[in-house]
């Protein structure tokens, strides 16, 4: 296991914590890691329920596009992997309830997705900011965002980039319950408890019915978003995109 994955149980509820610090970018090993980590409790008849939290003030940076070093910064080679290890994530049959304590944006928004249920802080922000990078939404996110929250809040937060806080989150189902800071581990740990105290063999067997084949249509969804997302890299817009959020400014855009 990944030195930046911690493991803890408590009866029947196993919560892992990611930390890479200071913002939880996602990398295509990181993601490897949890998915490995989240299969082996999946098959663990000791666990019913999983939390996924993350450390630090920032839930998940996303996978760092616009960072010298982040997914993609040196080509699209290791954004295809990446969505591989989404689609194991989507996999995982045990209820998952993520505690969001800071942004979620991007590849890290996607990754809140993954889970079942979000209990959010108040200081939780969501974003799918990929259009202010003149690049396409990914990790599934145009799949996942609005079979959550429907089609016209996910166009609004996919058009727009907007950063929508933890209250607003909360109207539109994004979240399922909004705590304070100190309360939001103990809180997400006690909804995962809940389900954990079930049948087991039930609780699984109704997420696989309520959840479909959510897995296959990340699958589908993410190959059509690399295709989109190989175009747009190597337009003047994306390199506009990337400089502008490294300079903290908008971006100037051509549309070229």
């Amino acid at each position: 296991m990944s030195n930046e994955i911690t493991v803890e149980r408590e009866g029947f509820v196993a919560t892992i914590t990611l930390d890479r610090p200071p913002n939880n970018h996602v990398s295509v090993e990181l993601m490897k890691a949890l998915a490995d980590e989240m299969e082996r409790l999946d098959n663990d008849n000791g666990v019913r329920a999983i939390v996924l939290a993350t450390a630090g003030r920032v839930f998940c940076a996303g996978a760092g596009l616009a960072s010298p070093g982040g997914v993609g910064a040196e080509g699209m080679d290791t954004i295809s992997p990446l969505y591989d290890q989404a689609v194991r994530l989507f996999s995982v049959e045990k209820p998952i309830v993520a505690a969001v304590q800071g942004a979620a944006v991007g590849a890290g928004l996607g990754l809140a997705l993954v889970a079942d249920f979000r209990v959010a802080a108040p200081e939780a922000r969501f974003v799918s900011n990929f259009v202010k990078l003149g690049f396409h939404p990914g990790f599934g996110l145009t799949h996942t965002l609005p079979r959550l929250i429907g089609e016209q809040r996910a166009s609004l937060m996919n058009l727009t980039g907007r950063r929508i806080k933890a209250d607003e989150a909360l109207a539109w189902g994004l979240v399922d319950d909004v705590c304070e800071a100190f309360a939001l581990l103990p809180t997400a740990q006690a909804l995962a408890k809940e389900m954990a105290e079930n049948a087991p063999l039930a609780v699984v067997a109704t997420k696989k019915t309520l959840r479909g084949d959510l897995a296959a249509a990340v699958r589908a969804q993410t190959a059509h978003e690399f295709k989109e997302q190989a175009v747009l890299r190597a337009t003047d817009d994306f390199k506009e995109g990337v400089k502008s959020v490294n300079e903290r400014r908008p971006g100037v855009f051509h549309g070229r």
